[in-house]
């Protein structure tokens, strides 16, 4: 493999060309490593900032397959991809970061499950269903009780796929196909980790994150950093995600859900296999980015100092409720007239309900005043239509 990665014809393949990948284009652009990226919208955020686009399906065997013969490093920045194709290209000799039987893993949330089941790691209680019949008979026969969380096993994202079940009624709505029901867990907070891992095995954690969702949309609305935690449960919440991260023996970057329960008590919720919302705060608050991490990890290079540069909240920029077509912001003026307050656009030109299309960033000396100015900056910008 070409190593000389800089000014060179080294080509790393991105499979996925949404906003993730456009923030990861900024380190490979500022480092001159060629890039490619497949997606299969012609409008995709990550469209100008690679060398090379190309238009096409992350589904299809032949087109990631192709894709992928002519690149050294091959990373994706969605799990929702052919993995079959990966998994050849990595026979090939290809490297694949993440590898492909880990996407394949963490992408179905019933095998994720069993996994940390398997490997003695504490998450909920939970049931798996090859169909929904499956899971009304288990409802009416008692053997699951209200309330429960219902998953849908493959292809739930950003809010979707996800219940609490309260009732029979609730079931009604539900799509057919695999799933599991987990226990509710009675947390106090949602907190996350962003962990790499590089080839060689070093790993290194970024500080523990706190995240606020929206009520409604079952999305993350705030993400605070570092989080209002005790030192001694930050730092179990880190160590608990780099034994996740060598368990899998992921190369790359995992972000790490978790909840701490009211008893003190740290549940896994599940893990992403890529830089993760949670994470887009270390842009400005961290001194090594989660992008720019995933590119060291990836690339087998020194792994990046993670620490605190100041306090951090990133307010998530979602389509406002009743708004869908050619997107309209209002307020980014103000945001730009305070100082510490950056503002991230994805380059989506359609807006719809909850659409994530973009986040700000606001770091103070504490985060106190970081998040007293991520109050004016939710109430000041809004995400409309034309």
């Amino acid at each position: 493999m070409n190593t000389n990665y800089y000014s060179s014809e080294f080509r790393l393949g991105i499979v996925g060309g949404g906003q993730l990948g456009k923030m990861l284009l900024t380190e490979t652009q500022r480092l001159d490593i060629s890039t490619k990226i497949l997606d299969p919208a012609a409008n995709a955020p990550s469209r100008i900032g690679s060398k090379e686009f190309e238009q096409g399906s992350l589904q299809d065997y032949d087109t990631v397959y192709n894709f992928g013969k002519d690149c050294d490093v091959i990373t994706i920045e969605i799990e929702n991809v052919n993995t079959e194709a990966l998994a050849q290209l990595e026979k090939e000799g290809k490297k694949v970061f993440p590898q492909a039987a880990l996407i394949d893993l963490i992408k179905n949330k019933i095998t994720q499950k069993e996994f940390y089941q398997a490997q003695g790691i504490p998450t909920a209680a939970f049931k798996t269903f090859a169909t929904k019949a499956e899971l009304i008979k288990a409802c009416e026969e008692f053997t699951l009780s209200y309330p429960f969380v219902w998953k849908v096993a493959t292809g739930g994202f950003d809010g979707r796929g996800v219940s609490v079940i309260r009732s029979k009624e609730d079931l009604s709505d539900l799509p057919d196909g695999p799933c599991l029901s987990e226990d509710l867990v009675p947390f106090e907070k949602e907190i996350a980790v962003i962990v790499a891992r590089s080839e060689k095995g070093e790993v290194k954690a970024f500080p523990t994150v706190e995240m606020d969702f929206h009520p409604s949309a079952n999305l993350v609305e705030f993400v605070f950093s570092p989080g209002n935690l005790k030192a001694e449960i930050s730092e179990a919440a880190q160590i608990l995600a780099k034994q996740i991260a060598e368990k899998l023996g992921l190369v790359g970057i995992l972000a790490v859900e978790m909840f701490l329960t009211q008893n003190g008590e740290l549940v896994i919720n599940e893990v992403a296999p890529r830089v993760h919302n949670s994470g887009h705060l270390s842009i400005e608050g961290n001194i090594c980015s989660q992008f720019e991490q995933h590119l060291r990890a990836i690339l087998n290079l020194p792994l990046g100092d993670t620490q605190t540069i100041q306090p951090a909240v990133m307010v998530n920029l979602v389509g406002e409720e009743n708004y869908s077509g050619p997107v309209k912001y209002q307020g980014i003026e103000e945001l730009m007239a305070m100082s510490g307050v950056y503002v991230h656009l994805y380059g989506k030109a359609e807006t719809r309900p909850f659409r994530k299309m973009g986040h700000v960033t606001i770091i103070a000396p504490n985060l106190e005043e970081a998040r007293s100015k991520a109050k004016i900056v939710k109430e000041t910008i809004k995400v409309i239509s034309i």
